[in-house]
């Protein structure tokens, strides 16, 4: 009798651990299969393709001519490119006058925006100004002078390399030995790609001449266009088409002409034997790049126009030029990019031979 009793409490004891145990796994197969959920949704947030999405940037910019103009346009195109990648939102004003220039910077700093690309030229004294009342934003304008604090950083578009490579295949072209070179303003930014590009032609011909004008415009086609002509009317047999206008003077009297900052081959098809580009990608990649991790600083970001940064390049219409003379300015841009040859830099105002 006392064994049987004995068996009983065994069995009684035995039954309540067994309860124990099965409880303790219970709560402990709920408790995995809780973090288990929690793994599973941790991973769908981190491995979501928004994850780790930033906001883009509010980028604006403000253009004194209209955004097909050809240097505009390749600061609008880097922007567009980023906008399209949705790093920034992007916003510009167009054919802004000088007058207003300052009262269209303040209206896009007091609507927050992050980063303000512009070009301030003629408006140098007032835009460093409104930058200084607006530390927080982030200024990046074409300037022909330094950057300032604490937060007014420039660039321009130092395509002198490949505008001395143009100048070569233009000093093999012409027959007359007068080219012509019709620019907008006569300022540092202009005279150098100019002056790169005499430099180039002059290396390859000695005896070449240059006829040189400005139309104190940066955007009048007609005035260009006439220029031109006046010109070709003096012997000019190649033209340096730094404004839109002298293009369209080259195709209506057949001559030859060498393109700046964009590719207008396909609309001069015949006409433009050579383009030094501009890539402002870089110089704008750069810009957001150190605004978003806050550590944009007040410096000189033309640089990043050197064909060493992919902000300049050189095409070449080998239909208009010879072999020969392409292989020896391809073999003049290796130099260039491996740092044995350097074009110089002349900001002086370029004046016209004889």
């Amino acid at each position: 009798m006392k064994n049987d009793w004995g068996a009983r409490l065994l069995g009684a004891a035995l039954i309540a651990h067994l309860a124990d145990w099965n409880r303790q796994m219970s709560e402990a197969l709920r408790l995995t299969r809780r973090a288990c959920v929690l793994a599973f949704a941790w991973a769908l947030i981190v491995l979501s393709p928004a994850a780790g999405a930033q906001e883009p940037l509010a980028v604006a910019a403000i253009y004194t001519v209209p955004v097909e103009q050809q240097w505009v346009s390749r600061i609008d195109l880097a922007l567009d490119e980023a906008a399209e990648r949705g790093d920034i939102t992007y916003v510009f004003s167009e054919n802004v006058a000088n007058t207003d220039y300052e009262r269209v910077m303040r209206e896009y700093a007091e609507q927050g925006m992050d980063l303000i690309v512009g070009e301030a030229f003629a408006v140098e004294r007032a835009a460093r100004e409104v930058a200084a009342d607006y530390p927080d934003t982030a200024f990046l304008m074409g300037s022909s002078f330094g950057p300032s604090q604490p937060n007014f950083a420039v660039f321009d578009n130092w395509i002198h390399e490949p505008s001395y490579l143009t100048g070569m295949v233009a000093g093999h072209a012409t027959e007359s030995d007068v080219i012509g070179m019709v620019g907008g303003y006569a300022i540092p930014e202009v005279n150098r790609l100019m002056h790169a590009f005499m430099d180039g032609a002059r290396s390859v011909n000695p005896d070449v001449t240059f006829l040189v004008s400005f139309i104190n415009s940066w955007y009048d086609p007609p005035k260009a266009k006439e220029a031109a002509f006046a010109m070709m009317d003096a012997g000019a047999d190649i033209m340096y088409a730094e404004r839109f206008g002298v293009a369209d003077a080259a195709v209506e009297r057949d001559v030859r002409a060498i393109g700046n900052v964009i590719d207008t081959a396909d609309q001069y098809p015949g006409t433009i034997m050579a383009s030094a580009i501009w890539h402002m990608e870089p110089t704008i990649d750069r810009a957001i790049e150190a605004v978003r991790e806050g550590r944009f600083e007040p410096i000189d970001y033309g640089q990043f126009s050197f064909m060493s940064f992919g902000g300049g390049s050189l095409i070449v219409d080998e239909e208009l030029v010879p072999a020969e003379v392409v292989e020896e300015v391809r073999a003049k841009q290796d130099e260039i990019l491996g740092g044995f040859f350097r074009v110089n830099v002349n900001d002086e105002e370029p004046v016209s031979d004889g």
